[in-house]
């Protein structure tokens, strides 16, 4: 029985999909103007984590993530770099596939992307005007009436009025309220733009996944996700358009705090993964603190990059350092040690987990908001273990688990002699020595042989020499 936290109610609930047969996620994916750094890497990981859980429950799933290709953003750094908007996101898309491969991060079902829903956006844009939610101003701008909406800061926790006195509210001539937020931006010279009943302009920001998401999955679908940050403005103006255009049919009461609460989102289920921190402040492009996934990668394999995400409960912060990628990097190496020590024989996972206690632990853990942190413990558990009485059953065991958390499934001889991502030797220069040692020891020239030794000694290669022959690894 799988429980998750969401944040609208902000207390864990039971799940239970709207339609068990059709299990629909949606996720707020990259604005797709530069490489994605390791704060996208947390999304990305995290929600193929969740995508896998759900469907190792047997849940028939779609999962969709789309991709923002229209933006200030991009529009500005293709003018900087003399390109046009879709060699720049194309780039750049490409580029985020490969990153979101390498750690091992399966594709979403559908990946749409906004410039390819314009047509329903200007829908779902004329249907807040005609339901009273929304209003074209003088500028050719349409804006969202905030406070037709009453449900507006239920996801966010704050008040209208909380906003009003903020100072992060844009002061805007044209807007009935300073609070009120742009669904369709009027043409400016130079910029791309398409047709609509207000002129010629672009959407904003906010409206396309509630367009995405409502052409994709109706009115209402179960999962909604993305980085904290989102949480406000983000998804909080997607519950107002979503619920607007939907004419109110988004209302339901629920359980909040052990009374019954009106509750009004498009969504049952919102849920939200913590920042990535550096130096105590959130990983971020506008900060320009933040480190791609591709240099982080080249320092570091892939699956460490991973378990370093994983080994972490999605909700909380994360803190990054190269301590403690190391860190990861040989706690992973002793799960790894094991497989190459102990070999596993295939292992089939009971849908429940019901194997032995280790998988009861490990489902109980995952089932409990998908609490990786305590499902990893359990991985260490069996490890220990499997070395302990040299069991390939519990090696599978530990295979097959990590598996299910898109770990552990790399060849263990490879994964320890770090792959292309290390730095000192590498692995043809390695075996050369290697070589140069066993002929040294053939002919008896110990000197030559010991010299060799410390070579490896020094970059940390621990040498085994057996009946079989010699293997190596990275200490």
């Amino acid at each position: 029985m799988l429980y998750l936290y969401n944040t609208l109610t902000r207390q864990k609930e039971r799940f239970e999909p709207i339609d068990p047969k059709n299990v629909r996620m949606y996720v707020c994916g990259m604005t797709v103007y530069d490489y994605c750094h390791l704060g996208h890497a947390r999304v990305l990981v995290v929600f193929d984590m969740i995508a896998r859980w759900l469907r190792q429950h047997g849940y028939p799933l779609t999962y969709v993530r789309n991709i923002t290709d229209i933006d200030d953003k991009i529009i500005a750094r293709a003018n900087q770099n003399g390109e046009t908007i879709q060699q720049l996101t194309e780039r750049f898309i490409q580029a985020m596939n490969e990153d979101s491969q390498a750690l091992g991060v399966l594709r979403p079902d559908i990946e749409p992307k906004a410039t390819e829903h314009i047509a329903q956006m200007i829908q779902m844009i004329e249907k807040l005007i005609e339901n009273g939610k929304a209003y074209p101003a003088e500028n050719g701008d349409v804006y969202y009436a905030v406070r037709e909406f009453d449900a507006y800061g239920q996801l966010s926790g704050k008040s209208l009025d909380d906003l009003r006195a903020g100072e992060r509210v844009e002061v805007d001539g044209f807007k009935r309220d300073p609070l009120d937020f742009v669904l369709w931006k009027a043409a400016k010279p130079e910029e791309p733009s398409w047709a609509s009943p207000w002129g010629n302009g672009r959407p904003g920001w906010h409206i396309e996944c509630s367009a995405m998401g409502g052409e994709l999955f109706g009115q209402t679908f179960d999962i909604h996700g993305g980085g904290a940050d989102l949480q406000f403005p983000h998804h909080e103006n997607e519950i107002a358009q979503s619920c607007g255009a939907n004419g109110g049919l988004c209302g339901h009461n629920k359980p909040v705090s052990g009374s019954l609460k009106k509750i009004d989102s498009h969504v049952k289920y919102w849920l939200h993964n913590g920042f990535i921190r550096v130096d105590n402040e959130k990983m971020s492009k506008s900060l320009g603190n933040f480190f791609t996934i591709r240099d982080v990668l080249k320092k570091y394999q892939p699956e460490v990059v991973r378990f370093f995400i994983l080994r972490a409960h999605y909700r909380s912060p994360l803190n990054y350092s190269d301590a403690h990628l190391d860190d990861a990097k040989n706690s992973l190496t002793r799960l790894y040690n094991t497989l190459n020590n102990v070999k596993p024989i295939e292992f089939k996972l009971d849908s429940n987990g019901n194997n032995n206690d280790y998988t009861h632990k490990f489902f109980n853990a995952m089932n409990d908001d998908f609490g990786t942190a305590e499902a990893v413990s359990v991985l260490f558990e069996i490890a220990n273990e499997a070395n302990k009485n040299d069991s390939a059953e519990l090696s599978g065991c530990l295979k097959t688990l990590g598996g299910v958390l898109g770990l552990l499934q790399d060849n263990p001889e490879q994964f320890l002699q770090g792959g292309n991502n290390v730095d000192g030797l590498s692995a043809d220069e390695i075996n050369k020595l290697i070589s140069q040692r066993k002929i040294a020891r053939e002919t008896k020239n110990w000197a030559e042989s010991d010299r060799i030794r410390d070579i490896l000694a020094e970059h940390k290669i621990q040498v085994k020499d057996s009946a079989d022959g010699t293997t190596w690894t990275r200490g």
